[in-house]
């Protein structure tokens, strides 16, 4: 790869936790150097002590993809800073350099709807399935498929993906996005609540995947998904909801605390 990129190591950043955390399904690790795709474009990246190396990356490919996909312009050190709760001081402490990446919306929105009632395994391998049989490129580096090629397909073409009840939603998502009747434009300048109302337009869309979609495709960090591991932290820590210092940033303060909480139990 003769295209490298380097960058001075961010304040809150890590890269594993960033893309290890269950927000992102398509990256593997590899002799510490993380390979994935994303807007199209195959990347590898390590972090050392002060740096991040950008590989098949060139200075134009990370101000125009990569600073923008792991939120480079935003102070999450003076967010986090403002976390004055117990349990999220410890579950910074413990996880320092998680942030929200900024994926693009029709994928996240399809790797969300696989994601009910799956495990994070389960579902990597759904949607590497899914890319390599209509997505574009070489194999092992293709892209995400549109909306606008899966809407084409049917049920039974997703066969091969072992995908489940879950193939039929993917479906109806794709249609719909594809004919516009799901604007992801219009999601992306409206207040949350109307995203929310929108994303469950779709068949198999809930509450959960619509936060999901709207957390890690639409960077509205006041979105809050609740699964599993966010209900048994609300009923342990925080019966009364929230503390007040999450407001605004309650999609950051929910990150730390999943994978915080989820960890305890391995």
């Amino acid at each position: 790869m003769n295209n490298i990129y380097r960058i001075p190591r961010p304040k809150t950043f890590n890269l594993s936790l960033c893309l290890d955390c269950g927000q992102a399904f398509r990256w593997t690790n590899k002799d510490n150097r993380w390979q994935g795709v994303a807007y199209g474009k195959y990347i590898e990246i390590e972090q050392t002590e002060k740096e991040i190396i950008f590989y098949n990356c060139t200075e134009e490919d990370f101000k125009n993809i990569w600073a923008n996909y792991f939120d480079l312009q935003c102070d999450y050190e003076k967010i986090v800073s403002s976390y004055n709760d117990e349990h999220l001081k410890l579950a910074v402490k413990e996880y320092d350099g998680i942030r929200i990446l900024r994926q693009e919306p029709w994928e996240a929105l399809c790797s969300f709807i696989l994601s009910q009632n799956n495990n994070i395994p389960r579902i990597k391998g759904i949607i590497e399935r899914l890319c390599e049989e209509f997505g574009d490129g070489e194999t092992g580096k293709k892209t995400f498929p549109s909306a606008e090629k899966l809407s084409r397909l049917t049920v039974e073409d997703l066969a091969p993906l072992r995908a489940g009840f879950r193939a039929k939603y993917i479906i109806d998502a794709a249609q719909k996005v594809a004919n516009g009747e799901i604007d992801f434009k219009r999601i992306n300048e409206s207040p949350i609540d109307f995203g929310r109302e929108e994303l469950q337009k779709i068949k198999g869309v809930g509450a959960k995947v619509a936060e999901c979609t709207l957390l890690y495709g639409f960077h509205k960090i006041d979105a809050f998904p609740v699964d599993v591991w966010v209900k048994r932290i609300m009923a342990e820590m925080y019966p009364n909801g929230l503390p007040e210092c999450t407001k605004g940033t309650e999609g950051i303060a929910q990150q730390y605390l999943f994978h915080w909480r989820r960890m305890q139990d391995r």
